[in-house]
């Protein structure tokens, strides 16, 4: 699935592409209407998301362009315009969905999913080993034993299996779970990730949580991932 982000703002541009890559998605950035018109011409996107205050061409000008076009994309407007007149204008201008700044990764992901599910159908359940999660029942097995996981641990969970064999640093898993910026000091990844080993791992013979050594944390069923070990280690970002 190919998104495309229109965002002026280089840290939520940034912000919301390395979470929905996270995902497993394609995401390319266009910082303004110009760059962004250019792009759809030549690529057919899955999906758009679409700011509305930008430097060169209003929002609402790229996106009557864009429903111009023979085949058009879902476009989400991701906007600070949030009051209930500009939302309706968006909407019956063509907009998808309208979810305005600040906002909630989640929420954001949420939707971007029940956008591009009116599309394509898209896998909702992951697996790893014998470990299962069920992304929309949020359920979580290994083998026949059924996992009770806190919010935020099915949410590591799921972005660890999302990237199965990809090494994630704690400053991925702090910016996608919790939303904010990795100060370097907090150990929370470190204790959700021993949380996550003894629900998921102690006692068993595979170990699916492993410590990559100066990267950060992965999910792999391989018996012994490259570089990776199953202790935590100082030296990890």
């Amino acid at each position: 699935m190919r998104i495309l982000v229109i965002e002026d703002e280089k840290r939520i541009a940034d912000f919301i592409a390395r979470g929905l890559e996270g995902s497993g998605y394609t995401v390319e950035v266009a910082e303004n209407g110009t760059a962004a018109l250019a792009r759809i011409h030549d690529i057919d996107y899955d999906l758009i998301i679409l700011d509305l205050m930008l430097p060169d061409i209003d929002g609402l000008t790229v996106l009557q362009k864009v429903r111009n076009r023979k085949v058009s994309p879902p476009v989400l407007i991701l906007s600070a315009r949030g009051t209930l007149d500009d939302r309706v204008q968006g909407l019956e201008l063509g907009a998808d969905d309208y979810l305005v700044k600040p906002f909630a990764f989640v929420e954001l992901q949420a939707r971007v999913r029940a956008l591009l599910r009116r599309g394509q159908p898209l896998a909702e359940r992951l697996q790893v080993g014998d470990l299962s999660l069920d992304c929309i029942r949020r359920k979580v097995a290994r083998g026949d034993e059924v996992i009770d996981l806190a919010p935020k641990e099915f949410s590591i969970l799921e972005y660890l299996m999302r990237n199965k064999g990809r090494p994630l640093s704690r400053t991925m898993i702090v910016e996608h779970v919790w939303e904010m910026d990795y100060d370097g000091l907090t150990n929370i990844v470190d204790v959700y990730i021993r949380h996550l080993r003894s629900k998921i791992d102690e006692g068993r013979p595979q170990k699916l949580i492993h410590t990559v050594r100066g990267v950060g944390y992965m999910v792999d069923a391989a018996e012994k991932p490259a570089a990776a070990s199953t202790e935590p280690s100082r030296t990890d970002v």
